[in-house]
């Protein structure tokens, strides 16, 4: 069969082999899982659809027929537990496969995916459950991340569905049997292309994480980023590095690829190893590769072997800027130019390096012919060619597919993002006379360390509870291998001395209460924190001061 790709959209390239125009065209009641995979799984039922692999060896290959029976196995299971179409559903499980099947088996029910990371805390995890009206939360089966989904569910009046794969665990009810006994016959719902298919929580620099709610044509969107810009193949694999929990796993290990034809290569590890990831490459013959700037980097660091490149036919990179000498040794070490994008958790790939282009190095490459974007400057008027500006979105003669439509009961997010029909990202750069584009850096706070979007009022409002603590201001420092640390400015109460002591024990205090890539990895000590008339503290000093070094 041809990938359904081609059933969806439409592309025109112009004489250069620039990318120019993107459509999209579908049903009103489209949804991926029964439109794409299922459909997929009855023509082509033995396709492959998931490789998995872990550091222990183990191993898993999951075809489209076998995706498509146990999402409907999970799906009718899950419906005789009551859950139904609106219900909201956390999902933290890591890398496991199982992740695939539930997932659609949601999108099959019409209830609404929220993917999270495992290394969220009790509190983020209450937060979550709170903001969004979780009804279940299904959780992978280590000890500690069992103990904090059920403390955290114990904090909310709510009756929350816990469940868990692969192992029992007290208080959770093991999906593993019920699936495998659950009918596979499932009588399509009802479901809409502009219902609600997934959510993301993503970090801000004003409040607790906004809830970005994407729609079924959200996974159309990704078509762009898979085959224009991942340059994915049917029958290919592709690896996207990206736990599950976040966004990035959206853009790189489902929607796109699995509409381009291609099946994605999922390498499950606690710590990021690059021999071990070259050797995943090697092993599986991985076609093409996705991974944040700070793995490059790692892999430049630790040594990069063509031989484990061979098979991978295209590199792309997002999540923060990539220094061009990273780029230029992987292009000598492997013969291969990373391409990179820029993009959000509310998107698709916005920018990028996109198939036919002619890239620039240290370019983020050219917008998204879906997307009309824009640099403005502060009154939003459009920039001039080398002139800095924010990047936008202008949705006023239409709202295009793969943005998000707005922050879930967030009225004070939605303000400030969203203006007279065009969507600001917070993110500044220029573009240059031929059109490419290149990332200056934020307009607010949020910190991009190692690929993660981390909010410093997150981390503000754990540090402040600390006894020692009379104020403190969260800010992101230059580091190689990160990109970004977080840094914590604190000013101490009276009677405490600013001791080494004492910095350890704020990070230590932070770490146990914060997800394991939010803690303060640099603290510092002044007598006052330097503010505005009004009393607000400057952020831009204190990063100023940082950068200068």
């Amino acid at each position: 069969m041809e990938p359904l790709y081609k059933k969806f959209s439409t592309a025109e390239f112009d004489e250069q082999g620039n990318f120019k125009n993107f459509s999209l065209h579908y049903d009103e009641n489209y949804n991926f899982a029964y439109d794409v995979v299922d459909e997929i799984a009855k023509q082509e039922p033995e396709k492959k659809a998931v490789v998995w692999c872990d550091e222990q060896g183990n191993e898993k290959i999951l075809t489209f027929g076998e995706i498509s029976k146990l999402s409907s196995q999970t799906a009718n299971y899950l419906m005789s537990q009551g859950i139904q179409k609106g219900d909201r559903v956390l999902l933290m499980l890591k890398r496991h496969y199982e992740y695939w099947y539930i997932n659609v088996a949601l999108h099959k029910i019409g209830a609404l995916s929220i993917p999270a990371t495992h290394m969220l805390q009790v509190h983020d995890i209450a937060y979550r459950i709170k903001a969004a009206g979780i009804k279940a939360i299904i959780c992978a089966e280590d000890e500690d991340i069992c103990e904090r989904v059920k403390k955290a569910s114990e904090q909310c009046e709510e009756n929350i569905l816990l469940y868990n794969v692969r192992k029992e665990h007290e208080g959770f009810i093991c999906l593993d049997e019920p699936i495998a006994n659950a009918s596979p016959d499932l009588e399509r719902v009802p479901t809409k292309a502009t219902d609600p298919l997934i959510m993301y929580f993503t970090s801000g620099t004003t409040g607790n994480p906004k809830m970005a709610v994407h729609n079924h044509a959200y996974s159309l969107a990704h078509i762009v980023t898979a085959k224009y810009w991942q340059c994915v193949k049917d029958n290919g694999l592709h690896l996207t590095v990206a736990d599950t929990g976040w966004a990035k796993a959206s853009w790189g290990k489902i929607y796109g690829q699995w509409l381009c034809g291609s099946a994605v290569m999922v390498y499950e590890f606690e710590r990021f190893h690059g021999e071990k990831m070259m050797q995943v490459l090697e092993k599986y013959q991985v076609t093409s590769f996705c991974a944040p700037p700070t793995l490059f980097r790692l892999l430049a660091k630790g040594g990069i072997r063509k031989e484990s490149f061979a098979s991978v036919e295209h590199a792309s990179t997002a999540g923060e800027a990539l220094q061009e000498e990273i780029i230029k040794l992987f292009y000598e070490k492997t013969g291969l130019e990373i391409m990179e994008g820029f993009g959000q958790s509310e998107t698709v790939v916005i920018i990028g390096n996109f198939t036919g282009s002619h890239p620039k190095r240290g370019s983020m490459g050219k917008p998204n012919p879906l997307y009309h974007v824009m640099l403005v400057d502060s009154e939003q008027n459009p920039v001039k060619p080398g002139e800095q500006g924010e990047i936008v979105i202008d949705t006023r003669e239409r709202m295009p597919e793969g943005l998000c439509q707005g922050y879930e009961n967030n009225d004070l997010a939605n303000a400030r993002y969203w203006k007279n029909d065009i969507f600001h990202t917070g993110d500044t750069a220029y573009y240059d006379e031929d059109g490419y584009y290149y990332y200056i850096g934020r307009l607010d706070d949020v910190i991009k360390s190692s690929g993660y979007r981390i909010g410093p009022f997150e981390i503000e409002s754990v540090l402040i509870q600390h006894e020692a603590v009379l104020e403190c201001a969260v800010t992101g420092v230059p580091d190689i291998e990160r990109g970004q640390l977080v840094k914590a400015t604190v000013v101490l109460r009276e009677g405490y001395a600013p001791t080494e002591e004492l910095k350890a024990e704020l990070k230590q205090f932070a770490k146990e209460r914060l997800a394991g890539y939010k803690y303060p990895r640099v603290i510092a000590f002044i007598d006052e924190m330097p503010k505005t008339t009004s009393g607000k503290i400057c952020y831009n000093i204190l990063r100023e001061q940082d950068w200068k070094k």
